[in-house]
């Protein structure tokens, strides 16, 4: 967050964090709740250190009712698109979520915990021999947040005992 202009209006820090790197801008808005709810995908910088650093970039500024084209266009558009779904915003505000996402036709899976931010904590990787490696923060070189008002996420959601018991039977790789 930053200074106020325009009546009711704050100028806000957005990060778009796509993993390897991310997409930032000022947006003038009401709220940081009402940025993230027009926009999927981004998150709302609060970080006094990490928003002076930023003033000095030369970040655009929009305001989130400046018409398209602008730098988060896209973004608003995809939320957009998410409102009308199942699903859209049930994992928003919680302190903890846990999900299991699947990939590839090996049956691989990852068991994760997500905080309230998005982020993961903890991770279990399980393969198709049924062999699973646990992880944690300090692992990961990126960890870009997951958008808990995606719908997609609601149907891969876990119990926290479910993830808790992957987790248990998961080795660190150091112990492989």
């Amino acid at each position: 967050m930053s200074q106020h202009g325009e009546v009711g209006k704050t100028r806000y820090l957005v990060l778009h964090d796509y993993g390897m790197g991310g997409l930032w801008w000022w947006v003038r808005a009401g709220s940081a709740e009402e940025i993230v709810s027009a926009c999927a995908e981004v998150e709302v910088i609060a970080d006094k250190d990490a928003v002076r650093r930023a003033e000095t970039w030369g970040l655009d500024e929009v305001r989130l009712e400046d018409p398209d084209p602008n730098p988060p266009s896209g973004l608003r558009a995809q939320r957009d698109a998410q409102r009308g779904q199942r699903g859209f915003g049930v994992l928003a505000g919680r302190d903890r979520v846990c999900l299991r996402w699947t990939e590839g036709d090996e049956g691989e899976a990852f068991p994760m915990e997500l905080g309230p931010d998005g982020r993961r904590l903890r991770q279990v990787e399980t393969g198709a021999d049924g062999g699973s490696v646990k992880t944690g923060i300090e692992d990961w070189p990126f960890n870009p947040p997951f958008d808990l008002h995606d719908p997609q996420y609601a149907s891969m959601e876990i119990s926290p005992g479910d993830f808790e018991e992957a987790w248990q039977r998961a080795r660190h790789e150091s112990e492989i």
